[in-house]
Parts: C-alpha cells; sequence; structure tokens
C-alpha cells in the first residue's frame, strides 16, 4: 500500500490558482481592508480615487505654494545643483532634508525649500506670477498693496511695490514629512491614496524607498472622483436610531417671564401675552463730511473707527474707503476683533495691515508705522494695532472690503 501523503499537491495547486486569479486582475491591487474585516465602513474605494497630477514647476524647478515651496530635481542631479538653481546655500538645503550636498537626486523628486525663493513668474519659465492658490481664493496681498492707490494724490507715494499678477490656481497638496519607520504604504493609507501616485508625485524610486525627514508632497484628489463612504447595517443590528432635537438645540423657554409686568386687570387678561418688541432705533446719520469722527458711532455698530479725526476724502469707486486726517503717532486701532491676514510694505515704506473678520470681511490699513502685531495675530475691537506715520497732511487710509468687493466703510461703522 502506498503510504505517500498527496497533500503536496494540494498545497501546490492552491498558491497557483491564486497567482492566477491575481494576474487576471484588470484593476490596481486594493491594499484597504477596511470594511472587509467586519466593519460598517467601506473605504477601498476612496482609497483607490483617482488623483490630479502634480504641478508643473518652472525653469528652475520650483513648485510655490502660499505656505511653502519645494524643487523639483533633474535627471542627474544633485542636491548641490538644486540649491545652485533655486539660490540657496547647498548647506542649509540639505540639512533641511536630512541629506548630505552630493547626495544624487532621481529626475522628478521632490526636494522641500527651507524657505521661500522668487516667486515662478513667466521670467523662470512659468504661465503666471506668483504661488498656486485655490480657485476663488482672495489675494490678500493684492488687495493690500492695491489700496495704497486709493490715497489722495497729494499725499500718495510716487512709487509702489510691483504687485504681480495672480498665480495658478489649485489645491495646495499637504506636506508630509516622513517619521522612522513609515513606508510609502503607511504613508499612502494614512492619506487614503494610492501607494504608486504617492511615489509619481515624489519621484520615489521603483522600490518605493523613502528615508526619515523626507518631505511628501500627498497627491490632491479629485474631488468628483472620490465617492461617499458607504454605510451599511449588519444583519439583526436594526438601523441607528436619530438624534433627537434637544442633543443639539437648547430646549425651548416656555417659562413665563418672572420680570415681565402684571396686566392693568389681571382678572380679563389673557396670560401671559408676549409683550410686543420695542420698535428699532433709527439709524445714526451717517457722519462723513463731519467735522470729527466718533472713536465709534454706536457700541452696537459693526465696526469702530480706526483713528478720531477729520474725514478729508469720503468713499468712491475710485478711493474704495475713507481716508481720516490724523497727528502723527496716533494710535490705529483695529476695527473689529478678527486675525492679521496680511502686512505688507511698498518700496517707500508705507506699512498696509489687512484684517480678516467672520462672513468673509476685510478691513484694510494703510498709512501707519510702529505695528504692534504680525501677521497670524488674533486682534480685539480696539486693539492699538499700530501708529499714524508722518505725511502732509497726516492721515489713515480705512477700507472694508467683502470678499474682492470694496464697500463703504460707514455701513459698518454707523
Amino acid at each position: 500500500m502506498d503510504s505517500t501523503p498527496r497533500f503536496p499537491q494540494i498545497r501546490i495547486a492552491a498558491p497557483l490558482a491564486l497567482v492566477a486569479a491575481l494576474g487576471a486582475c484588470s484593476q490596481p491591487l486594493d491594499y484597504d481592508m477596511r470594511g472587509r474585516m467586519g466593519g460598517q465602513i467601506d473605504t477601498s474605494e476612496a482609497a483607490l480615487a483617482a488623483a490630479g497630477d502634480r504641478p508643473q514647476a518652472d525653469n528652475r524647478g520650483v513648485i510655490s505654494y502660499p505656505n511653502y515651496q519645494v524643487a523639483v530635481a533633474r535627471n542627474g542631479d544633485r542636491l548641490a545643483d538644486v540649491a545652485n538653481r533655486v539660490g540657496l546655500p547647498a548647506g542649509e538645503l540639505a540639512r533641511y532634508n536630512g541629506m548630505e550636498i552630493n547626495d544624487p537626486l532621481r529626475g522628478g523628486e521632490v526636494i522641500a525649500l527651507p524657505r521661500r525663493v522668487s516667486e515662478p513668474s513667466p521670467a523662470t519659465g512659468a504661465p503666471t506670477t506668483g504661488p498656486i492658490r485655490p480657485a476663488g481664493e482672495v489675494d490678500i496681498t493684492t488687495l493690500a498693496s492695491s489700496a495704497i492707490d486709493k490715497a489722495p494724490a497729494s499725499s500718495r507715494p510716487t512709487a509702489t511695490a510691483p504687485r504681480p499678477s495672480a498665480g495658478g490656481s489649485g489645491v495646495e497638496p499637504i506636506r508630509h514629512k516622513v517619521e522612522r519607520g513609515e513606508t510609502a504604504y503607511t504613508v499612502a493609507r494614512l492619506y487614503n491614496v494610492p501607494p504608486r501616485t504617492l511615489a509619481d508625485w515624489n519621484g520615489l524610486d521603483s522600490n518605493y524607498t523613502l528615508r526619515e525627514g523626507q518631505y511628501l508632497l500627498i497627491p490632491v484628489v479629485e474631488a468628483s472622483a472620490t465617492p461617499a463612504a458607504t454605510v451599511t447595517n449588519a444583519p439583526g443590528t436594526g438601523s441607528p436610531t436619530p438624534q433627537p432635537p434637544s442633543s443639539s438645540q437648547p430646549l425651548p423657554d416656555d417659562q413665563p417671564s418672572l420680570t415681565r409686568s402684571p396686566a392693568p386687570d389681571t382678572a380679563s387678561a389673557p396670560a401671559a401675552t408676549p409683550a410686543p418688541a420695542p420698535a428699532p432705533a433709527p439709524k445714526p446719520v451717517a457722519d462723513i463730511g463731519q467735522s470729527q469722527a466718533a472713536a465709534s458711532s454706536s457700541a452696537s455698530a459693526a465696526m469702530q473707527m480706526p483713528v478720531s479725526g477729520s474725514i478729508i476724502r469720503e468713499y468712491s469707486a475710485n478711493n474704495q474707503g475713507i481716508d481720516i486726517s490724523a497727528a502723527v503717532g496716533t494710535a490705529v486701532k483695529a476695527a473689529a476683533s478678527g486675525t492679521v491676514a496680511a502686512i505688507t510694505t511698498n518700496t517707500d515704506n508705507v506699512q498696509i495691515v489687512v484684517i480678516r473678520h467672520p462672513d468673509e470681511l476685510l478691513s484694510i490699513y494703510t498709512h501707519l508705522d510702529n505695528l504692534t502685531v504680525s501677521k497670524g495675530d488674533a486682534v480685539s475691537r480696539g486693539q492699538t494695532i499700530g501708529k499714524v506715520r508722518a505725511g502732509d497732511p497726516s492721515f489713515l487710509h480705512f477700507e472694508v472690503r467683502k470678499g474682492f468687493d470694496s464697500v463703504d466703510p460707514m455701513t459698518y461703522l454707523r
């Protein structure tokens, strides 16, 4: 009797069948097992969502975004070659990327820049000037620079800093710094992008090799290509119970007011009849053209006057703001609470401060110095942000913008 076990044939056939099945697949392998291991949310389709192409670099290899810049290497480059092209010290660039200055680079490899270099422009082979910004985003610096042109001709500087045209449009990718133990696959899984796309965007080698301290651009997934996660309920679990309105909304106040005056005839008057709302107070007359602009026309106004003084130039389509006469050194105050979105200076040292407020509002202040705020600072209404600069006459130019459009500041000041 032949006692030779026949299991080895079975063990060999099973892997062969698996290889054949994998070879017949026309779709890329999906490494996302979430939703396949008993979970309720299936994100496998999102993991394979199509991503857009990496933006084209200029002649130097520079790709610029509002918050950072990167350089793309050419075939045969060393790190020092990239540093020379973009105008940065090779040692500084090497330290920032965890490399040596003579390390060879692959064509298409992305190198993070430790600080900003001159922006891409037609002079460097780019189709537009400036960083890539989301479509429709307000260019704060351009708005701030244009405010200088609205000042009175008698006191406006004769030369202003050049204002480049807006850069291209696009989404700024997340920039990921590789930590010890991370691989291209773990990073791709973290951001739900295909590993191959991550490799293409960053010029990785065929083994998808990463190094500790390396910066990766995370591919931008096209919104239309990412389906929503599908939520399914396991058999027998039932549908989730919706939250009652009280979980997110406050309970109605149906208690009678304790301060309401009683009706003259309590026996016949209907119970708990709410008193009519008081008529709104008439709006104060605009103080444009008055001899003095009060620090705030009304405590309930959306904004307060940034300085007290005579309004020497009213709002118009050309001025796009108001000019308020004020003595040199007068404190300039934030018209409303917000965040300092930009601070810029032209060639004649005229400083401009832009504060971002809720509801897409911007307030712009020019012709001030001795600033006490920096970009990114949170400021409160009435907080001093600087002093009126010397001029003949000395004044503050003040604008309010709703997105791109200028509006009469008095709409918010009275």
